[in-house]
């Protein structure tokens, strides 16, 4: 989920025949599966990013969601991240922060388990996966998509959508391991074996980044992602719908898309034919790359610096590309971005520095910048707030900035809007006002 930069693009002539075929298999698999999105009348989305591995790292469990009311409020859960190994399949990494056993072998104790029972040793499915179990049997409107990829894990993207055969094979395996729920046995552990995992997820939500090149330095990377991206996502609705007739449950499909204007054009309008919902990364407009203070998730371009990119320029991007806007959702941050050695009263625009690593890098999250002193500014007009104390800067979404989104996304009759992630909100103040807002 970080911010990056826009791959290199054939040539048109180059791309003529490409392109040809792309519409051939799209309108192909469209007619087999039969599959068409509806426009409907539905409430909008409040979507949140769960990074898995801060249950071991931060101690934020799926019960978090629970005890601080995120919930009942969000309508969609998106785990982060599945991966995919050099043969291009999903899988799980056993090498990787223990992540079988946090996953689902780690026995939970009642007092940290979301139905208050502890797990007994034997079961077929414990960890977080069966934590995520027991709160959407608590909360039936909260679907749950497995999010692929990811600014570390999109290592081998580009060659499980290389060919035809390598799309065909690496959505099954997704589809196996995380729909049907076959999960690995690991280490002489009882947990595990086909269907262990089944009915945990109801979707796949596609976060590579990035098609065509500019991501993690460790990317495989081909002249033809961004055309494959579209014909891998098309692969996954046909096995998506294929597994629905199979169960009769309904399946989501989603996509993660950058913000900047270079990136966009990696993206074929094809695709919001094929998807359910695609979430824009309104954030990492600025960051360390900066050498003065600026925001990075602001709404709308401030009056001091006109020409500066926006969440809203993001969306209407790729309205402009041919998303329909019931579709698209915002993504809004919940940690902010800051500089030091910043002088005089503060401010956008002021010469400066990166702050020393808070969270991830020069972040931190928004449940620790609501404990900052300092003097705090929120422009309205931008929809951007700051907070500066002693020579330090920081821009971060804050309740007042969320409302102010969740208005623009009712103006602009968009799909919702989303969080990354939620640990960093721990006491759910943000997703609170991501509901507040939409139901106004």
């Amino acid at each position: 989920m970080n911010a990056s930069r826009q791959p290199p693009r054939p040539s048109p002539q180059g791309r003529r025949p490409l392109l040809i075929a792309l519409g051939a298999a799209i309108a192909a698999a469209l007619l087999v599966t039969g599959y068409f999105i509806v426009k409907d009348d539905r409430e909008p989305e409040r979507i949140g990013y769960f990074a898995d591995w801060n249950v071991a790292n931060r101690g934020f469990t799926v019960k978090d969601l629970e005890d601080n009311g995120s919930a009942e409020r969000l309508t969609r859960l998106m785990w982060a991240f599945g991966d995919i190994g050099s043969d291009g399949l999903c899988h799980i990494p056993e090498d990787n922060h223990d992540q079988p056993w946090e996953l689902y072998q780690r026995r939970y104790e009642a007092a940290e388990s979301v139905d208050g029972q502890a797990d007994s040793y034997e079961q077929e499915l414990a960890g977080s996966l069966n934590q995520l179990r027991l709160l959407r049997e608590r909360h039936p409107q909260l679907g749950a998509s497995l999010s692929l990829g990811g600014w570390n894990w999109s290592t081998h993207f580009s060659d499980a959508a290389r060919t035809a055969e390598s799309r065909s094979a690496f959505v099954a395996s997704c589809l196996d391991l995380w729909l049907r729920g076959d999960l690995p046995e690991y280490d002489g552990e009882p947990q595990g074996g086909a269907g262990a995992a089944l009915g945990v997820f109801d979707g796949i939500d596609l976060d590579w980044e990035w098609p065509g090149g500019q991501g993690h330095e460790d990317n495989v990377e081909h002249p033809d992602d961004a055309e494959n991206f579209t014909l891998l996502v098309a692969e996954f609705r046909e096995q998506l719908d294929e597994l629905s007739e199979e169960t009769g449950q309904d399946y989501t499909l989603s996509v993660s898309l950058p913000a900047g204007e270079e990136h966009a054009e990696a993206y074929d309008a094809e695709i919001f034919d094929l998807v359910d919902l695609a979430t824009v990364q309104g954030y990492d407009l600025a960051g360390p790359w900066n050498e003065e203070t600026a925001f990075h998730s602001n709404l709308h371009a401030p009056v001091h610096a006109p020409d500066a990119d926006s969440a809203d320029a993001a969306v209407h991007r790729y309205l402009d590309l041919g998303a329909d806007p019931e579709h698209l959702v915002l993504g809004l941050p919940a940690f902010g971005r800051g500089w030091q050695g910043v002088g005089g009263d503060g401010g956008p625009g002021q010469p400066a520095e990166p702050a020393e690593d808070a969270y991830d890098g020069p972040t931190a999250a928004f449940a620790d910048l609501e404990e900052m002193g300092g003097r705090r500014h929120l422009d309205e007009d931008a929809g951007a707030f700051w907070v500066f104390d002693g020579d330090e800067w920081w821009t971060y979404d804050n309740p007042e900035v969320v409302s102010l989104k969740g208005e623009y996304v009712r103006d602009e009759g968009l799909g919702g809007l989303m969080v990354w992630n939620l640990d960093m909100d721990a006491e759910g103040g943000l997703v609170r006002s991501m509901d507040e807002s939409l139901r106004d």
